[in-house]
């Protein structure tokens, strides 16, 4: 249903009520009262008509297309279909979406899209020190602790190897095995806070702390390079756990002796689909997605890429999952931005940098409605925190005390009271340190309070937002009017569909006689009788009904087909009333059959031609309605403006 209103919407047009006027924007016609500029008028007209050329006529057409769409929005206003629950939420859906897209810098966010894709151009060689703090119920005690050692090991590596520090402290679970070494890596493979300092350190220098969901890094930067591109590949893969010898020595062997067949001719993809323990690539001969740098653990990723032309296969190599020989299927570079503009945009929307848009929109408000803030007052709040948990019951109620003058902008003030609300109905945050848990919950706070009140300016601000908002509101209200004046109602008036019909009878005939009635097939004599004794004695409107009671229980005794037949519909009714030469067989299911009706040259009542008759009546019931809405609402167009109307 929606679908079908908003393709409706399109082909309309909408209503000046929302729209700002200005000096240089003459009223074009008064609608009840109402003013209807000339930018709203000429907005739409061209919206429809971008490929017809303005003449007096078209125009006055489409004049009068128009003051009628806009009698119904009057209408459905006057009856109050603007106020109920249902619309209410119907619209301010279809405006949220809409507005999504005007509460973002628009030109950050295609600057982080611009910064993926060059980040994806180059590939970076990293190593990295880890300091764990817990994902969930961190103190600020932890966050402490761990900020001094990620210090300190900033302090030891100024005289140590990176390598033997990440050995000695790093908490990643693999760096007494790696040395902290995480191989290549591009855009989108690490958490986008570790990926931009990586981006931003030079060759061979370490980065100062940065601090990500996981805890705090320390990133060394060893190399950097074009990138290689991508690979499509396909493998043959024996498990193993590293540390088990007897295991490898065996999968060894095995592997070996795979890649012996391998090099005799045996087919590469029936020896994976048959011996490959990866059994997801196994099912496709091996083959796996496509993929690039830092996407494989980096033995596998090396040789892959040291593979140099399509359909070269690899050595067996071993990773930390098992042993692999890998075939290369295709290689392809980086596609040109256009081609991947899409999809960069939806990994952006998946990770951190999708708020880069929001923020930068809310700094640019933040100037231009004048935004100031009491820092005093929100100190209060960090101080109240010391010691005690952003949701304890005891904080909440101390800080509900606060009443102090907290920010403002475009006039608006807020106090410490607002914050405090926000700040109740918000109380989990990640951060354990009182300054850090604050400065969260009032950037959130401030930007929710800014954007929200510049979603309130967005029809003031933006005629194209003002335009299509509008066209959302007064589509959903000329839907329901039109529906319940016009479409339901000529759909349930049977009376009126019948009278319609008959003051117009001669507009409906049919070129070929149509048969009106039953054809029944029954299973036994018993049941035919049975069935034409129903048909001569029971009431019409009751007939399919008594047959279905009183002749079929768990089996179906009696079929019945209803309609309007023409020669060819059926064969039953093409033998026994249109005297066709084929025969018809009756089938041993059901070898006793005969028809119940009569032959019609015309349709003998509206039903027989519904379809017809009620798109007919909806028309006949849209002109009256429009004639009464036209004596019930006064329309007043300015002549002289309507000269002046362009199309773009």
């Amino acid at each position: 249903m929606k679908a079908l209103k908003i393709l409706l919407f399109s082909l309309l047009f909408i209503s000046g009520s929302l729209l700002a006027q200005t000096k240089n924007d003459p009223v074009l016609m008064e609608i009840n009262g109402n003013p209807v500029t000339k930018s709203e008028f000429e907005y739409i007209y061209n919206k429809n008509n971008s490929t017809n050329s303005i003449d007096k006529k078209t125009l006055n057409e489409y004049v009068d297309l128009f003051v009628n769409f806009k009698l119904k929005v009057e209408e459905a206003k006057a009856q109050g279909l603007d106020t109920t629950a249902a619309f209410i939420k119907e619209y301010n859906g279809y405006r949220s979406q809409l507005a999504r897209p005007y509460l973002v810098d628009k030109k950050a966010e295609e600057a982080v899209v611009e910064e993926a894709y060059n980040r994806m151009k180059e590939d970076i060689e990293v190593s990295h020190i880890l300091i764990r703090i817990p994902f969930e119920g961190a103190t600020a005690a932890d966050t402490l602790a761990a900020w001094k050692k990620i210090k300190n090991v900033e302090k030891r590596l100024k005289k140590e190897k990176f390598d033997k520090v990440a050995r000695e402290v790093s908490e990643d679970q693999s760096a007494a095995e790696n040395s902290g070494y995480l191989g290549w890596i591009s855009a989108f493979n690490t958490i986008y806070p570790f990926e931009t300092v990586a981006y931003n350190t030079p060759v061979g220098a370490t980065s100062a702390p940065v601090r990500t969901v996981v805890g705090y890094h320390i990133i060394k930067v060893h190399n950097r390079r074009p990138s290689q591109g991508e690979v499509l590949t396909s493998h043959i893969m024996l498990f193993t756990e590293k540390d088990d010898k007897e295991q490898n020595k065996v999968a060894k062997e095995r592997i070996d002796s795979l890649y012996q067949r391998v090099l005799a001719g045996d087919d590469f993809g029936t020896l994976a689909s048959n011996y490959s323990e990866d059994r997801g690539s196994a099912i496709r001969n091996g083959e796996l997605p496509w993929f690039g740098t830092g996407r494989m653990v980096p033995e596998f990723e090396k040789a892959a890429f040291a593979l140099k032309e399509v359909g070269d296969v690899s050595k067996p190599i071993q990773s930390a999952y098992g042993w692999h020989i890998i075939k290369l299927l295709d290689k392809r570079g980086i596609p040109a931005f256009e081609d991947v503009k899409a999809d960069i945009e939806r990994r952006v929307k998946r990770d951190e940098r999708v708020s880069r848009g929001k923020d930068a929109l809310v700094d640019a408000l933040k100037k231009e409605y004048d935004f100031r803030i009491q820092q005093p007052s929100v100190d209060e709040f960090t101080k109240l925190l010391d010691g005690t948990e952003l949701g304890d019951s005891a904080y909440i109620a101390e800080i509900s005390l606060l009443n102090k003058p907290l920010m403002s902008f475009a006039g608006k003030q807020y106090s410490q009271v607002d914050f405090a609300r926000f700040i109740k109905s918000n109380s989990y945050s990640a951060k354990s340190i009182p300054s850090e848990i604050m400065k969260e919950k009032l950037d959130a706070f401030v930007a929710k309070e800014l954007l929200d009140y510049e979603d309130t300016r967005l029809a003031n601000k933006y005629d194209d937002f003002c335009f299509l908002s509008q066209e959302y509101y007064d589509g959903i209200l000329l839907f329901e009017i039109s529906n319940k004046e016009v479409w339901d109602k000529a759909s349930k008036d049977t009376e009126g569909l019948s009278n319609y019909f008959n003051d117009n009878r001669n507009n409906y005939t049919w070129d070929k006689p149509h048969y009106k009635g039953r054809v029944i097939y029954a299973k036994d004599k018993a049941s035919m009788k049975a069935a034409k004794s129903i048909i001569k004695k029971a009431p019409k409107d009751s007939i399919d009904k008594q047959i279905r009671t009183q002749l079929n229980d768990s089996i179906q005794y009696v079929k019945v087909e209803k309609g309007l037949f023409v020669q060819g519909d059926n064969k039953v009714v093409d033998d026994k009333i249109f005297k066709a030469k084929e025969k018809y067989e009756p089938t041993e299911e059901y070898p006793y059959v005969f028809v119940s009706g009569k032959l019609l040259k015309s349709p003998e009542d509206y039903t027989d031609v519904r379809g017809l008759v009620t798109a007919d009546y909806q028309t006949y019931l849209e002109q009256e309605w429009i004639k009464y809405l036209r004596g019930k609402y006064p329309v007043v167009v300015n002549e002289e403006v309507l000269k002046t109307v362009k199309k773009n």
